[in-house]
């Protein structure tokens, strides 16, 4: 019997995010993973993993000199997927709000990215998830599996409505820190989590086995 061949993964190298455990963290679940901005390897790859950490107006920079936004809207338009991480996810929405300051972003998704509202700021640590029935990205977890979040900002009152009877409605998974906010998306090609499965120890490591098992 002749074995598959592991799913080739690139890990996006423009600047922003941690790349390392992103790295090892995809390792372990027996992907083939590279660190790179080289073009023909982000776009030819079974799964795109974007990181992110800092300033959303930042990444959207460091992105877009690294010509990452191309390569993004690409892969999507051809189906294939990508899969953002906490920054790396913010920057898929339409804007950014930061300090007063509006930032464009990919806009493959509408909706603002903004303050979170909670006495604590930032929203550092574990915490739980509510994650749809039917979610993909969360099967085989637990309903009190937790998750490590390091963030001040988020999408709050989200959702995308869907028009075309052929097309599904993306799967939204919701924390809540002072208010609800956004804690991970899955839509077509597209999923993203606002935590770090890198960081979140089992659970994370299942979630992107679960991610790897969909490319």
């Amino acid at each position: 019997m002749e074995l598959s061949a592991p799913k080739s993964v690139v890990v996006f190298d423009y600047g922003f995010g941690n790349v390392r455990s992103a790295e090892r963290a995809l390792a372990r679940t027996g992907a083939a993973v590279e660190i790179t901005r080289d073009f023909d390897k982000a776009m030819n790859a079974d799964g795109l993993l974007v990181p992110g950490v800092g300033a959303f107006a930042a990444c959207m920079q460091g992105l877009k000199e690294a010509r990452g936004d191309w390569i993004v809207d690409r892969r999507l338009s051809g189906g294939r997927p990508v899969m953002g991480i906490c920054v790396g996810m913010q920057i898929l929405f339409a804007r950014g709000i930061e300090h007063g300051v509006e930032t464009e972003g990919l806009d493959e998704w509408p909706g603002s990215v903004e303050p979170l509202q909670a006495e604590i700021v930032p929203h550092m640590g574990w915490n739980t998830v509510e994650a749809p029935a039917d979610s993909e990205l969360f099967a085989g977890l637990d309903a009190d599996a937790r998750f490590y979040f390091v963030h001040s900002y988020a999408v709050h009152d989200w959702s995308l409505e869907t028009t075309n009877p052929a097309m599904r409605a993306p799967k939204v998974t919701w924390s809540t820190h002072g208010k609800p906010f956004v804690a991970a998306v899955e839509n077509g090609a597209l999923w993203a989590t606002q935590f770090h499965p890198e960081k979140s120890g089992d659970a994370g490591a299942q979630l992107l086995t679960n991610w790897i098992g969909s490319l």
